[in-house]
């Protein structure tokens, strides 16, 4: 069996076990390790096992644990719930403006987690009821809440970037870096969109009633204050990385120590809230090691096979396609794979193959990360099996039918499309901000 068959037999019996419904991890580990064993012998179970030293030994790894702690510290402590109301009362006096309130929600709790799940958690829990009591219309809403969300894997801390640039060996703080102005730019699209609709259709976004939003300026005040902790505690932890006092991974204890302390200055530092942290925290970080740790496995055996080397001839030489038609090929497999996959799940099957050939077509792999993961956010959204639909099914209240929630997505799909012609005509729109700091 020549080792471009091999390959392919690997790829597809990994896709057979994931149709099953067995965990990524296990799939994924088990192909890997399984094909070592049949291709080396014994000698093959070095592979997996120097997997795990190599997972074990990647100093970055540990800012992951503790950009999950911070996230879910400021969630379950209800501070996240105070910056809601904040928005709530300075906003409401707009046509959507609760709803434009809610994807600056989702901007800074993105920034605060580095996890969509966070957000659509705090969306469908906090932001969507009050937004359907307000009259607010359920499906427009509803895609507020969805777009927003998508957002956690873009902004810094971005999980999803870190897992990035393991697998492709590309500096975390670039990749940060070049996500923060797509992931903005995305935001004030969605902004844009809000406004223009909820004028020209009021009865979509209604202001809030003048007895409501005038509180009286000590009142806002006070809001304002509980509202900007913590937007302070992100950008003084940003700001120390960026300014050479911190590493990427004190700059990660130092958050997760702010939101802690924030937690207690606030008297909401209770038992059952650090409980809920630390078990959470442990539970979406264990799944990402034993991921990653598959997907080193996994990569090993691919790479050993030169399976990279045999895509890229036959993209190259035999379809003769040139690289920008390689390129949309690939984004458009991350939108298939996306309707039965998580962005995790997809990251570790193609990374080992897609990247390699990204840079060996001459194409920068930190802006091709950033398009990696806008494209990801369009297929969580993107019907039949988009994973943030099912998410959002699983929170929303009674009345939001999945009907409501597949309608709701479609105008918002239609401008991340937008966002990634925009990333992908203009690469420096991803790549000034890193060569600014990196030089």
């Amino acid at each position: 069996m020549s080792y471009e068959m091999i390959a392919l037999t690997m790829f597809s019996a990994m896709m057979l076990l994931l149709l099953t419904g067995q965990r990524v991890f296990g799939v994924i580990g088990f192909v890997g390790a399984a094909a070592a064993l049949l291709l080396w012998g014994d000698g093959g179970v070095e592979m997996p096992f120097n997997a795990s030293f190599v997972l074990m030994n990647w100093y970055p790894l540990l800012t992951l644990p503790l950009f999950v702690f911070m996230g879910y510290m400021l969630s379950e402590s209800g501070i996240a719930g105070d910056l809601y109301e904040m928005f709530h009362v300075w906003m409401g006096s707009l046509r959507g403006g609760l709803a434009i309130g809610t994807i600056g929600l989702m901007v800074v709790v993105s920034a605060m987690n580095g996890l969509s799940v966070a957000g659509m958690a705090i969306g469908a829990s906090i932001a969507l009821p009050e937004l359907l009591r307000r009259g607010y219309d359920k499906i427009m809403v509803t895609g507020v809440i969805q777009a927003g969300s998508s957002l956690g894997i873009l902004v810094p801390p971005s999980v999803v970037l870190v897992l990035y640039g393991m697998i492709a060996r590309q500096p975390v703080g670039k990749l940060w870096l070049a996500g923060a102005i797509p992931g903005l730019i995305l935001a004030a699209l969605f902004v844009l969109y809000i406004a223009i609709r909820c004028r020209l259709q009021p009865d979509l976004g209604p202001a809030l009633p003048a007895e409501e939003r005038d509180l009286g300026l000590a009142k806002k005040l006070k809001l304002l204050r509980a509202g900007i902790l913590p937007l302070l505690i992100f950008f003084s932890m940003t700001g120390l990385f960026l300014m050479g006092i911190t590493s990427l991974v004190e700059s990660a204890a130092y958050g997760a120590f702010a939101a802690t302390l924030a937690a207690l200055i606030k008297g909401r530092l209770t038992r059952e809230v650090i409980d809920v942290t630390v078990r959470r925290t442990l539970a979406i970080s264990c799944m990402f090691m034993w991921i990653i740790l598959a997907a080193l496995c996994f990569g090993a055996v691919f790479d050993g096979l030169g399976a990279v080397r045999a895509i890229e001839n036959v993209f190259l030489d035999h379809l003769g396609l040139g690289p920008w038609e390689i390129l949309l090929m690939m984004q458009l497999s991350y939108l298939l794979m996306g309707m039965f996959l998580d962005d995790t799940a997809m990251l570790v099957i193609v990374a080992p193959l897609y990247v390699p050939l990204v840079i060996s077509l001459g194409f920068d792999p930190v802006w091709y990360g950033v398009l990696y993961t806008i494209t990801v956010q369009i297929a969580y959204m993107t019907p039949p099996f988009g994973y943030n639909l099912f998410l959002m099914r699983a929170m929303a209240p009674p009345e939001v039918s999945l009907s409501d929630i597949y309608r709701s997505v479609w105008p918002f799909v239609a401008i991340m499309v937008l966002g990634l012609a925009l990333i992908t005509a203009f690469p420096q729109l991803a790549l000034w901000l890193p060569e600014l700091y990196y030089g």
